[in-house]
């Protein structure tokens, strides 16, 4: 993999917490509003927060104030740029568990031929949302997360650059724990690019959209630059990557508004053709592949796909997400598109599964469902058979914070 080191634009050590901030699309105008204080980089990445409320993010003055954002910001010494090129150790702590990432800039030559591989499909309108970001700041703000399968030599290399004081070391508001160290010795960053040099891919873990707009504005200038070389920043993105037996997946589950004219008996017996259903006295977690909780009209439920209902030989068959939507969400449902229905919503594991409780007590649904969550190896495999998985099917803890570093180009 071709993998460099960039000109880190980031916020000096005291300000660092100040201007990190919660990635773009996991948080709404009003809670972005509610969070962003004066330096959070949140006025760059949802600039509509600086409208009134109800004022469209994909305007031309919320756009235009994005760029007036991030310049101000360095104008007034809230980011700085490094003075040569650096690779950068990002920790993150969650749980009492750490993960690793390296901080680098990924190869638009390397994803446009598919060795940076994917495992979702991209929306065009939400791709072109980005790609104006990305190309009127000449720059990746928010950086994509990778996955790599995990070198001993890396492991190496990051074990003693952590013994480190880190440049940046803070607990954000959630409680999760972020440090972040700068690598800026020619030696070690030679070993970091050699290594990777011998890493046959890198797999998308989060952030699809963003990764297909910045190779996508990479490409345009590549073709707008009539002296192109291939040595320019800008065929290089912002990533982070991480060894894949450091990372874990939670659950992705699904609340839907209604039982499709069936009564709940009536669910419950056309359920039992394909599940065994046994009650639950309390919230049920799923114990393992093919087990489901359910939560319905004021009860849990155990729900175990019968045998011959799966094909745990396919890398989508196996997927729980796909037994689901062909056996209920389909077949007893009707919802047969999930990215399109408007009678279903995801809800990430993050939130516990009270959530979905909530979400059906309330009245808003009718139906909950608990998913046990998909695994490093099964996204690997299907990312390497040229496979996709079905819509909102992996949930990412901790996510990224956006704003420690950003690479112009």
């Amino acid at each position: 993999m071709d993998i460099r080191p960039f000109r880190g634009v980031r916020p000096p050590r005291e300000y660092a917490k100040e201007v990190a901030a919660r990635p773009y699309d996991v948080l709404n105008s009003a809670e972005a509003r509610s969070e962003a204080g004066e330096k959070s980089l949140l006025h760059i990445t949802k600039p509509e927060i600086d409208f009134a409320p109800g004022t469209d993010e994909h305007s031309e003055q919320v756009y235009a104030r994005a760029v007036e954002n991030y310049r101000a910001w360095k104008q007034r010494g809230w980011l700085v740029q490094d003075g040569a090129p650096c690779y950068y150790i990002y920790a993150q702590t969650m749980d009492g568990r750490t993960q690793y990432g390296l901080v680098a800039g990924a190869s638009v030559e390397d994803y446009m031929a598919g060795r940076i591989k994917k495992h979702e499909l991209t929306r065009p309108d939400k791709e072109e949302d980005r790609m104006i970001h990305v190309r009127r700041q000449r720059a990746n703000i928010e950086p994509v997360f990778f996955a790599y399968p995990s070198d001993a030599e890396m492991d190496r290399i990051v074990a003693e650059i952590v013994k480190g004081s880190p440049e940046y070391d803070f607990v954000a508001e959630d409680g999760f724990a972020h440090r972040f160290w700068v690598v800026s010795e020619p030696a070690v960053i030679d070993r970091i690019t050699a290594v990777f040099d011998a890493i046959p891919a890198l797999y998308v873990a989060d952030g699809h959209h963003r990764t297909a707009a910045a190779a996508r504005v990479g490409e345009e200038c590549r073709k707008n630059n009539p002296n192109h070389t291939g040595d320019e920043e800008y065929n290089y993105f912002l990533a982070v990557i991480f060894p894949d037996d450091q990372l874990r997946i939670i659950d992705y589950n699904r609340v839907v508004r209604d039982l499709n004219g069936l009564s709940v008996g009536e669910f419950l017996e056309r359920l039992a053709q394909d599940f065994e259903v046994v009650p639950s006295t309390g919230i049920w977690h799923p114990t393992g592949l093919h087990n489901f909780g359910m939560y319905v009209d004021g009860r849990w439920y155990s729900l175990t796909a019968r045998p011959g209902r799966y094909d745990d030989g396919d890398p989508i068959g196996v997927l729980d997400v796909t037994v689901l939507s062909g056996l209920v969400l389909d077949k007893l449902l009707g919802i047969k598109d999930l990215r399109t229905d408007k009678r279903i919503d995801f809800v990430g594991g993050i939130r516990g599964l009270e959530e979905l409780q909530k979400r059906v007590d309330s009245g808003e649904m009718a139906v909950a469902f608990a998913l046990w969550p998909v695994s490093m190896a099964q996204l690997i495999d299907i990312a390497d058979t040229g496979n996709i998985m079905p819509p909102k099917t992996t949930w990412f803890e901790p996510k990224l914070r956006s704003g420690l570093v950003i690479h112009e180009f």
